[in-house]
């Protein structure tokens, strides 16, 4: 099965755990969409800078902290993801709760550990 996941807060940064979920994501075969704050290219996935309409979401896996989230708590919540993965550093009991309401699940879990311990 796919799990479409898009990664929210993807940095073109090498160095960045955004950036190496990006690589794992489409090394394992998963379809891979991006959004950040630089457009550009990383493993063959355009990093989008414009808040597009991706459809059939599995997974969307943050990147952004807590407070970089409300901006666009509206938009995630309208892609209809079957859940979303609170990456360390991105926890936000705000978010968990509008989440709920929209019967969304959400982990709060690191993706790259998943990827690596098959449980993604």
């Amino acid at each position: 099965m796919n799990k479409k996941t898009l990664v929210f807060g993807a940095s073109l940064n090498p160095s960045r755990y955004s950036n190496f979920v990006i690589q794992k994501l489409t090394s394992r075969d998963i379809e891979t969409v991006a959004f950040g704050l630089r457009k550009g290219v990383v493993a063959g996935v355009s990093i989008a800078t414009e808040l597009l309409s991706f459809k059939d979401l599995h997974t969307v896996t943050l990147y952004l902290n807590a407070n970089n989230q409300k901006a666009y708590y509206d938009y995630i919540v309208s892609l209809k993801p079957k859940r979303v993965i609170f990456n360390p550093g991105t926890e936000n009991p705000e978010f968990y709760k509008i989440l709920k309401k929209h019967d969304i699940s959400f982990e709060v879990a690191c993706s790259l550990v998943l990827l690596s311990t098959n449980q993604y």
